[in-house]
């Protein structure tokens, strides 16, 4: 690996499968483990010590982990920390991020924002840690919040978490293959699971590069890494990994608190979605933005995805606006560990939903590698995010922090 003066800006409902897990838990590993490629080499162990790891260091264990606790009692208040949504959206007719009538839900509890305030939060700890002032309190506090933004990050990068409409596609019933699913679903993991079924055998075998094969666990999927590397990050992504992590130079984060008394206001339920009011609102009006991390910047053009391709138009004409709505449940998302068999397990029975495996909408997905370039965007942003973090480099400038393979 070289040191890269690049500018990586911070370095399921169906039959289908057996089981899928959801951009969680096959998707969120494979972000994570595209991250750990990335890293430079002072960063892993530190966080394998946050963490708390007894055994082999990987970050893709823990990439889900937000999805399991979300359900507990202790944690349900994370729930809408997982998605964000604007009023105005309702694509594909409407496209809004966020539109005239701002954000749903409560100011300031979303995925955006709460990538903004776990960054934060390792950000204060780390230079108590610096100065030899953390207590057992700060460990568990840095544990749980590098958990959830390894999770997050993964979360930005799935164009259904970034609008309401529908709960994000949980409450839209489609077809895939013949066979009933929803559209978060669809895009959660049976797109994955169907790439993953479909690679070349060539990238069965290990890949003549040691910074990649070191950071692989012999996983169902780790062909699937190897091609994304391999074609797509060293290949067609090469010259657009700038782009992915520019950032607009007017900064916009100006909290009234320090990051680890906002923490622990969300944590204990004190004061929630007032820890950035009065502040000046950029980005969105989510004040999330600044030159070097910019998470409303970078979620926008994801969230275009929605019009353009998630949602198809015919969902919203006769006959399929008919039957493909149904209630459901928050944005939400499978935490299994499991990763994915890839095989049918049911013969299809005929439905009243739109059917999905078509060349015109997955066949274009995949022709596109637009699940591909989402997950590489999460890992290298997620890589540099915790460089920029944890790196033991001089200087403050993201820029200059990530490694490239």
């Amino acid at each position: 690996m070289r040191f890269s003066q690049v500018s990586l800006i911070l370095a399921a409902g169906s039959t289908i499968i057996p089981y899928v897990s959801a951009w969680g838990a096959v998707g969120h590993e494979v972000v994570a483990t595209v991250a750990q490629m990335h890293l430079h080499p002072s960063v892993m162990p530190i966080l394998c010590d946050i963490l708390n790891y007894k055994g082999n260091c990987h970050l893709a264990p823990v990439a889900a982990w937000a999805d399991k606790v979300r359900g507990l009692p202790q944690y349900r208040w994370t729930a809408p920390l997982h998605y964000i949504g604007a009023t105005d959206d309702y694509p594909s007719e409407t496209c809004a991020f966020p539109g005239e009538k701002g954000w749903e839900g409560r100011r300031n509890i979303n995925v955006l924002s709460a990538i903004r305030n776990t960054t934060g939060v390792l950000e204060d700890y780390m230079d108590l840690r610096k100065a030899g002032l953390t207590t057992e309190s700060d460990d568990d506090a840095a544990q749980v919040a590098l958990k959830f933004l390894i999770h997050f990050v993964g979360d930005m990068h799935m164009p259904l978490h970034l609008t309401g409409r529908d709960k994000g596609g949980n409450g839209i019933k489609v077809s895939f293959d013949s066979r009933v699913t929803n559209l978060h679903s669809l895009w959660d993991g049976l797109l994955i699971a169907k790439r993953i079924r479909t690679i070349p055998s060539n990238y069965t075998r290990p890949l003549p590069l040691p910074e990649v094969e070191t950071h692989l666990r012999g996983t169902i999927y780790d062909p699937y890494i190897r091609r994304i590397v391999w074609e797509g990050i060293m290949g067609k992504y090469e010259d657009e990994l700038d782009s992915w992590l520019t950032c607009p130079a007017e900064p916009s984060v100006q909290s009234l608190q320090t990051h680890w008394e906002q923490w622990l206001s969300w944590t204990f339920g004190r004061r929630i979605g007032s820890w950035l009011m009065g502040s000046r609102l950029t980005g969105g009006g989510l004040n999330t933005d600044d030159e070097t991390l910019c998470p409303y910047h970078w979620a926008t053009p994801i969230h275009a995805l929605n019009c353009q391709i998630v949602f198809p138009k015919a969902l919203d004409e006769p006959p399929y606006n008919r039957v493909s709505f149904s209630g459901t449940d928050n944005h939400t998302c499978s935490s299994s560990n499991n990763t994915p068999e890839v095989h049918w397990t049911s013969r299809p029975r005929k439905n009243p939903y739109l059917e999905l495996d078509t060349p015109e909408y997955s066949g274009a997905i995949q022709d596109a590698w637009i699940v591909e370039k989402l997950m590489s965007q999460g890992g290298i942003r997620l890589a540099a995010i915790l460089n920029w973090l944890f790196a033991d480099m001089e200087g403050s400038i993201l820029s200059n922090r990530t490694w490239r393979l």
